[in-house]
C-alpha cells in the first residue's frame, strides 16, 4: 500500500506541475515570450539558490565537498554544451558540398545567420535544463519516499508540496526548450519524462532510503549547477542588449517575478 501511494504521489508531483506550468507557459502567459525569458532565468536562479542550495546545506555534509560538486556540476554542463555545439556544427558541415556561386553563399548566409544568433537559447542549454530536472526529480522522489514511509498524511503534504513548488521552476524549463525548438509538444514530453523521474527516485527511495539520504545533498547540487549554468549562459545573455526604459523595467519585473514566485512557494513547502 505505502509503495502505490509513493508511485501515485510522486507521478502527479513529477508529472502534474510539469503540465500545470504548460497551461500557464502556453496558455494565458503564451503571448508573453520575451518576458518569459526573465521569468525562466529568475526562476531557474531561485530554485538554486534559494531551494535546493540551501536545502543541501542543512544537511551533515561538509561544505567544501558540496562547493566542490557544484563547481564540478557548473565545468560538466559547460562540457556537455560544448559537446553538443560541436556535434550539431558537425552534421551541420557533413552535408552536400555547393556546387554554385549562390548555394555557396546561401551557405555563408545561414552560417552567418546561425553565428547571429549564438547569444539565444541552444540545444546543449536544453540538455543542461533536461538533466538537471531528472536529477532534481530523482531527489523529489526519494524526499516524497522518506516521507510516506514516515506518515501517510506527510507523503501526501510532501507530494502535494513537491507539485506546487515545482510549477514556475517547470514554466522557465519549457521556455528554454522552446528556445531550442519551436515544437510545444516536444518541449512537453521532454520534461514530463524529466519529471517521471520522480517516481523512478520514489521506488528507489522506498527500498533504499536509509543508504541514499546521505546522497541526497550531492542531487540537490548537481540539480543547481545545471540551473545556474543555464540561467547564466544561456537564459542572462539574452537580456543584456539595449532596451528602452520601460521594457528594461518589464524585463526587471518579470525576472523579479521568477525569483519571488520560486522564494514564496518553497518557503511555504519547506515549512510545511
Amino acid at each position: 500500500m505505502t509503495l502505490v501511494a509513493i508511485l501515485l504521489g510522486t507521478l502527479c508531483a513529477g508529472i502534474g506541475s510539469v503540465w500545470v506550468a504548460a497551461m500557464l507557459s502556453f496558455g494565458i502567459l503564451a503571448r508573453y515570450t520575451q518576458h518569459m525569458l526573465s521569468l525562466a532565468a529568475g526562476a531557474l536562479l531561485a530554485t538554486a539558490f534559494m531551494h535546493l542550495l540551501p536545502e543541501a546545506f542543512e544537511s551533515q555534509s561538509s561544505a567544501q565537498e558540496l562547493f566542490g560538486t557544484l563547481l564540478v556540476g557548473l565545468v560538466f554542463f559547460f562540457l556537455l554544451d560544448k559537446a553538443e555545439l560541436w556535434h550539431h556544427g558537425h552534421e551541420h558541415h557533413q552535408g552536400p558540398q555547393a556546387d554554385t556561386h549562390a548555394d555557396a553563399h546561401a551557405g555563408h548566409d545561414h552560417e552567418h545567420h546561425h553565428h547571429g544568433h549564438a547569444h539565444g537559447p541552444r540545444q546543449g542549454g536544453s540538455w543542461a535544463v533536461l538533466t538537471g530536472d531528472s536529477v532534481h526529480a530523482f531527489g523529489d522522489g526519494i524526499l516524497i519516499a522518506s516521507a510516506f514511509i514516515a506518515d501517510m498524511r506527510l507523503g501526501f503534504v510532501a507530494a502535494l508540496a513537491v507539485l506546487v513548488h515545482e510549477v514556475p521552476h517547470h514554466m522557465g524549463d519549457l521556455v528554454v526548450l522552446r528556445g531550442s525548438s519551436s515544437n510545444r509538444r516536444a518541449a512537453l514530453v521532454k520534461v514530463s519524462l524529466a519529471g517521471a523521474v520522480t517516481a523512478l527516485g520514489g521506488m528507489v527511495g522506498y527500498a533504499l532510503v536509509d543508504m541514499l539520504h546521505d546522497w541526497l545533498p550531492y542531487f540537490l547540487v548537481v540539480a543547481s549547477s545545471s540551473f545556474i549554468y543555464v540561467a547564466l549562459a544561456d537564459l542572462i545573455p539574452q537580456l543584456q542588449k539595449r532596451l528602452s526604459a520601460r521594457e528594461t523595467a518589464a524585463q526587471i519585473a518579470w525576472l523579479l517575478l521568477g525569483i519571488g514566485l520560486v522564494t514564496l512557494v518553497s518557503g511555504l513547502a519547506h515549512g510545511h
